[in-house]
């Protein structure tokens, strides 16, 4: 009976689908989290008040930063919107291309964190593009206090080191490997050269 070429699995559109699917639903979980979140703080915390949760180990510090994740880079709140808004357009086009489901966990988590985010700047004061991001997050020892989507976008950058560690790519086949099989031990054998006698 001859043989029939079948597409790989991760190819199926219903494979595509179901990437999809999980991206927007990590995507809207992590976006609703962070938005409920700074919505509690916002409501029930004083800005620079330190609230105990393990003692020192970690604390509600209720905080508006005007930078990027981590408190990083004050002052330039408008350029970061420009990127974030770039970063959740580009998501949302190349989006279609994953097959993986940890690619999918990852652009999910990424994009839910942008979001929230981008959402401070545009709504919060000072003004549009430049609002100011609540952050509130405050590990004893770290030198910068975060939010939920912040977490989120860093844990996307660790799946994002794991799975290109492990070759696994947007398609959700790992990278090309040895054709040898392991434990084949055919080798190539030279032609035998006639004897001359």
């Amino acid at each position: 009976m001859p043989e029939t070429d079948q597409q790989p699995t991760a190819g199926k559109p219903g494979v595509r689908a179901r990437a999809l699917v999980i991206l927007a639903v990590v995507a809207v979980v992590v976006y609703t989290l962070d938005r409920v979140s700074k919505f509690l703080v916002t409501e029930n915390l004083t800005v620079g008040v330190p609230v105990p949760v393990l003692g020192e180990l970690l604390q509600f510090r209720y905080v508006e930063n005007p930078g990027a994740a981590f408190s990083l880079g004050s002052g330039t709140t408008w350029i970061f919107a420009i990127i974030a808004s770039a970063v959740a357009v580009f998501i949302v086009i190349f989006a279609r291309r994953i097959r993986s489901v940890g690619w999918a966990v990852l652009f999910g988590l990424l994009l839910g964190g942008n979001l929230g985010n981008l959402t401070d700047r545009l709504t919060r004061e000072p003004g549009f593009g430049l609002g100011h991001v609540v952050d509130f997050l405050q590990l004893y020892a770290f030198p910068a206090i975060f939010n939920l989507a912040d977490v989120a976008i860093v844990s996307s950058m660790g799946l994002f080191i794991i799975l290109t560690l492990r070759g696994v790519g947007l398609d959700g086949k790992r990278g090309p490997r040895d054709p040898k099989k392991p434990g084949d031990t055919n080798t190539a054998v030279e032609p035998a050269v006639p004897d001359p006698s």
